[in-house]
């Protein structure tokens, strides 16, 4: 929302993020508050897959979806500065299908990196449908031994002639029950010692491929599986790039990816300050608003304050990155603080409401429990603390 958050900037985007974040938003309450009202979504329900693809069209029809894309797939070329302000905008909706709006979970946002190291080839059978939202994509790096440390995959790709064989299984992958392929990390190393990772576009067609879904993560959404390859054959013509530049890859927009995390949990947040300063306002006891008790205002006041200095530098990590800075320790600060304010603002906001904060089905309980898991994914806070002191030391 275009509201201006308390001790925060007025609008720093270009005109074209404003006027997309105005159109963008009155979409969302809409064209798809119909939808998701027609269907029943909530935040825990989430959408199935033909609900998925009636979003990613109508979106795709709307000048939305493929928006972040580069200009070469149809994409509007927004700077990072404005990327972050479209994404926060879209969050503080508080729409229930907000990461959708993009395909972020498994549309343009995941392809757009890879446009300009893959062949001709896997540009127009893998990329462009993706880009269409005729097909899903996810990424599968993590697995039982692999999550931070990304290059100790185990799932093993062994050369056949033309083909790879594939064997090995992923976890907690986001996309993975509504994914039609996946973009797999796995190890060509013939020897344990040595580490190369290489990737491959698999269809979810394959013979040996096979999603485990059905369990939810602490938010109460489904939209994470596992991935499993049993003798899985895929053609050499599938491999991005040479063997071991997977993990380069898949990991060279990392810095960018990271940073992308920020505007989603400020979105969040901002929903969870709205609701707890409504409430407070709303809320009688002792025959006046809890608004007016100091305890109350002091809460709400940190949460402001820590909302503002959140996107701060949130902001300027972006403006960085579009100056063309290296900033590996920025964007990790941001993301660790990011994640831990937006968690902080979302247990107050629970405080704030009380007794209906605590509820299941209460929108700022649903919050508390989604931002809490911002601060394991993508990079744990731990090791964003990692990169942030290594930069420290070797400089």
């Amino acid at each position: 929302m275009l509201d201006r958050i308390p001790g925060a900037e007025p609008f720093p985007g270009s005109a074209a993020a404003r006027t997309f974040i105005t159109e963008v938003e009155a979409f969302i309450a809409g064209d798809l508050a119909a939808l998701v009202s027609r269907h029943g979504i909530t935040h825990e329900s989430g959408a199935p897959r033909a609900v998925l693809d009636e979003i990613w069209q109508l979106s795709r029809a709307r000048g939305f979806y493929g928006v972040t894309l580069p200009k070469s797939l149809g994409g509007a070329g927004f700077s990072v500065l404005d990327h972050v302000l479209i994404k926060e905008a879209i969050y503080a909706t508080g729409s229930p299908v907000a990461p959708h709006v993009l395909g972020e979970l498994s549309g343009p946002p995941r392809v757009g990196a890879l446009a300009k190291v893959v062949s001709a080839n896997q540009l127009e059978r893998f990329v462009v449908p993706v880009a269409e939202a005729r097909q899903a994509i996810c990424f599968a790096i993590t697995e039982a031994e692999a999550g931070s440390d990304a290059g100790a995959v185990q799932t093993r790709a062994v050369r056949d002639g033309d083909h790879y064989v594939l064997n090995g299984a992923k976890r907690f992958i986001s996309g993975a029950p509504f994914c039609d392929l996946a973009l797999i990390i796995a190890s060509t190393s013939d020897d344990p010692a040595r580490r190369e990772v290489s990737a491959f576009f698999v269809e979810r067609s394959t013979a040996g491929f096979a999603v485990e879904a059905g369990y939810k993560t602490m938010a109460g959404q489904a939209g994470t599986g596992n991935i499993v390859l049993t003798d899985c054959r895929v053609p050499v013509a599938n491999r991005l790039g040479g063997e071991g530049d997977g993990l380069r890859m898949a990991l060279g927009r990392i810095t960018v990816n990271r940073l992308l995390h920020c505007p989603a949990m400020l979105g969040h947040a901002r929903v969870a300050f709205r609701d707890a300063l409504a409430h407070a306002n709303r809320r009688q006891q002792f025959g006046r608003p809890i608004a007016q008790f100091q305890a109350v205002q002091h809460m709400l006041a940190d949460m402001a304050t820590e909302l503002a200095a959140s996107r701060a530098l949130m902001l300027s990590v972006a403006r960085g990155l579009d100056a063309g800075d290296d900033a590996t320790d920025g964007a990790s600060m941001a993301k660790l603080f990011c994640s831990e304010t937006a968690f902080r603002v979302a247990d107050k906001a629970v405080q704030v409401l009380g007794g209906e904060g605590i509820v299941q089905g209460s929108r700022v309980e649903f919050l508390f429990r989604m931002l809490r898991m911002y601060r394991v994914l993508t990079g744990t806070s731990e090791i964003q603390r990692n990169t942030i002191a290594r930069t420290l030391i070797t400089a």
